[in-house]
């Protein structure tokens, strides 16, 4: 989706000229072809069947939510995460939803559009299992009530987990790069209502001390700023906060 196309989407969504996707049934099947694993870090997507869903300027010409900003927002933060650390990578993506056994072969997996999210039993039940074995999941590209979905999804996955707020304290923030603040501006200011970023976090025990399951990146979409950074679309400096953002959550991940 290019830059004006997307702010073009964004402002007539706010403004309610422009119908959301809505509930056709089951989504058509799709080609994806992953990489066979070979043991290097990979950027995983994690698919799912949205609650509503339909056309869209996305891959493969559909709006399905959980593939905003792909693949170019995967590609542009591996590019980055390869220049700046020292992580055996692999450049392509891999897409595979909680219910299938290959997810866990990653150990971080993106979730971009929780607010879409509609989950059956073995999906909730891998969904545990992958943050139980040592899994780190990133919740991206949500705000508003979207998090009412959210949060309804954790606690079918982990009863007793509970989102809590991630201190500037937190090992989170000076896993890699040293982030005093977050950056907590929506690339889209209008559809957030000026509400500011937060990052709200799934603890073991729900004990901010001990190790981080989750990370989710409450009124904000750092996927889209990692998608359009080479494009002038946004801002620089925020596209660079944005990618500090998500080194340091793979570094956190893939450490702790």
């Amino acid at each position: 989706m290019s830059g004006r196309r997307g702010l073009l989407v964004a402002l007539l969504l706010g403004a309610g000229i422009l119908p959301l996707a809505a509930d056709m049934g089951a989504p058509p099947a799709l080609p994806i072809k992953n990489a066979p694993y070979n043991g290097r870090f990979t950027f995983a997507r994690v698919s799912f069947r949205p609650a509503m869903w339909g056309s869209g300027p996305y891959e493969w010409g559909l709006d399905l939510g959980w593939n905003h900003d792909y693949p170019r927002a995967d590609t542009h933060f591996m590019k980055i995460l390869n220049e700046t650390t020292s992580v055996d990578l692999n450049m392509d993506a891999v897409i595979y939803g909680f219910d299938d056994p290959e997810l866990f072969k990653y150990p971080f997996a993106y979730v971009s559009e929780p607010g879409r999210w509609s989950v059956n039993e073995k999906e909730i039940a891998g969904l545990r299992a992958y943050l139980q074995k040592g899994g780190f999941v990133m919740f991206d590209d949500f705000l508003a009530r979207d998090f009412v979905i959210l949060e309804d999804v954790m606690r079918r996955a982990l009863p007793e987990a509970r989102f809590i707020e991630v201190g500037l304290d937190h090992p989170l923030w000076d896993s890699f790069f040293k982030i005093a603040e977050p950056p907590r501006v929506h690339p889209y200011p209008q559809l957030a209502r000026g509400i500011a970023s937060r990052y709200l976090g799934i603890f073991e025990d729900n004990d901010p001390k001990k190790r981080l399951l989750a990370i989710a990146d409450y009124n904000n979409d750092v996927g889209e700023y990692w998608e359009f950074s080479d494009t002038g679309f946004v801002p620089i400096d925020l596209s660079n906060e944005a990618y500090k953002l998500g080194v340091n959550y793979v570094i956190y991940a893939m450490t702790h």
